[in-house]
């Protein structure tokens, strides 16, 4: 057989290897990739996001650890980034141009829930809180997963995940038993009695 055809035949079986394993990681972990996405953007913006980043998955096939999730999750999380600059530079410049009337699209949604108090909570928390949080409870990864997502060591991540707990677990006390002031009027009124 002739080198050029051998070659050829090489390179066409390589791309059909490598097209096999983008459709294999893409079943796997599209859906996990868009909850992802859509618990911190638009649905619009989730999608886009699932098309970047199985682009870069495509674009760095061979370097894809053994545990894709973790990784394509990361690179979900940089995809996002890169969004949110956009739209800043975006709302910048129709500030700056003066558009009046013209508006972004908006980067959350609002989301419906059977604990709306717990949406509520998270979403005071700040975003390396909520995302330690939700990294771990709503995208099933291990803290090694979760650090390297994160771009931190498992220590790091744990350390994170704590304080992350205790703040999330402050704000739902706060929420379900709100503090009461005495009321500043009988503070003055006691003041009087006692003079």
């Amino acid at each position: 057989m002739d080198t050029t055809v051998t070659r050829s035949l090489r390179t066409t079986a390589g791309r059909r290897d490598r097209g096999t394993r983008l459709d294999e990681l893409f079943t796997a972990h599209a859906g996990d990739v868009y909850a992802f996405a859509a618990r911190r953007a638009s649905r619009t913006a989730a999608d886009d996001v699932v098309a970047e980043t199985f682009l870069v998955a495509w674009r760095r096939l061979d370097s894809i650890p053994e545990q894709a999730l973790p990784w394509l999750l990361a690179v979900a999380r940089r995809v996002l980034a890169n969004q949110r600059r956009s739209a800043g530079r975006r709302q910048a410049l129709t500030a700056r141009l003066g558009a009046s009337g013209a508006s972004c699209e908006s980067i959350a949604e609002e989301r419906q829930s059977d604990h709306p108090e717990v949406l509520a909570a998270l979403a005071g928390l700040s975003p390396h809180d909520r995302d330690a949080i939700t990294l771990i409870a709503w995208d099933g990864l291990d803290a090694e997963q979760a650090a390297t997502v994160l771009g931190c060591t498992r220590a790091a991540f744990y350390v994170r995940l704590h304080r992350a707990r205790k703040r999330l677990a402050a704000a739902l006390e706060d929420a379900q038993h709100p503090t009461h002031r005495p009321d500043d009027s009988n503070d003055d009124e006691q003041e009087r009695d006692r003079s």
